[in-house]
């Protein structure tokens, strides 16, 4: 009997939603026992955010200052974890990461091999490089990455993954397309199960190979790399002023966040249009590099 454990923090239920497809596609085999396990923040956080909740956690998950978590009713050992995340703010959730650095998840996660499942807006990469730290610093083994990103293209999300964030509405409106992952991917997803499923029927989870090679479980849009470095870069600097301002919450911090979404209103009106224009002005000329970072990122499990 092969013991498999899932977790995952879901605050609009689209991720919670990933996890059951691919929970389903491991409990078509027999011999697998599977306990799936949602991560329970001490303190729940709103959802849809209001606007200044939504911006008071910005330097904390940046800068990966986990929230207490309640701790969870599991076994002591599995032969496989699957961990489901979302990102905020080109980082995993803060709830994830407050799991990730409580003891029980140094026991758990030790010499164990790790599936990472991310279902977000488009921009992810930053994120898994700080999960990437995150298992390595808990020893554990991670095996394969899987991302479901939302269907709509990166202007329109500007306006879609915001509305549905803030009203918890994701219905199409206007010309904007609906918000999240496609319904087809999510019912798609119970193929990563059954692969995982397959791959530990023959032991393949004791080795260091990944297990979902060929399944499209990840996609890389080289286009957005660059982009997305910039926008840490302005993150970390606006993290640390915002922190600096005060504790969350407090009026010094929120009149430092109403500055910065401002200056975040400009930017996307201005220079990530500029950027995309010079993007495609020098992206044959960096084809070639382009093309090796999209193939490190896609690691391990590739398309």
């Amino acid at each position: 009997m092969k013991r498999v454990l899932v977790l995952y923090y879901s605050q609009s239920g689209q991720l919670g939603r990933i996890i059951n497809r691919v929970v389903k596609g491991l409990e078509r085999r027999a011999g697998i026992q599977c306990d799936c396990r949602e991560i329970k923040p001490r303190e729940p956080y709103p959802y849809p955010w209001s606007f200044y909740a939504f911006f008071n956690v910005f330097p904390e998950a940046v800068f990966l200052d986990g929230c207490p978590v309640k701790p969870l009713d599991i076994a002591e050992e599995y032969d496989l974890v699957v961990l489901g995340y979302t990102i905020w703010f080109l980082s995993p959730s803060i709830p994830v990461t407050g799991f990730l650095q409580t003891e029980q998840a140094a026991d758990l996660l030790r010499d164990t091999p790790v599936v990472t499942i991310i279902g977000c807006r488009d921009m992810w990469l930053i994120g898994q490089e700080k999960m990437k730290s995150l298992l390595s610093g808990l020893g554990a083994r991670l095996l394969d990455n899987v991302v479901l990103t939302d269907q709509g293209k990166s202007l329109y999300t500007f306006v879609t993954t915001p509305r549905w964030m803030l009203t918890g509405k994701k219905d199409r409106f206007l010309f904007f397309p609906k918000a999240g992952v496609a319904e087809q991917e999510i019912s798609a997803s119970d193929r990563f199960g059954e692969r995982l499923a397959e791959a530990l029927a023959l032991d393949k989870e004791q080795g260091n190979e990944p297990l979902l090679s060929g399944l499209g479980a990840v996609n890389v849009n080289g286009k957005l790399i660059a982009t997305e470095r910039i926008a840490h870069r302005s993150f970390l600097i606006w993290s640390k002023l915002i922190k600096r301002a005060g504790a969350p919450n407090s009026l010094a911090r929120n009149i430092v966040i109403t500055i910065y979404a401002c200056f975040l209103f400009c930017l996307v009106l201005t220079v990530v249009p500029l950027n995309m224009l010079v993007r495609a002005i020098f992206s044959p000329l960096r084809r070639k590099a382009v093309a090796r970072e999209v193939a490190y990122f896609e690691q391990p499990s590739g398309r």
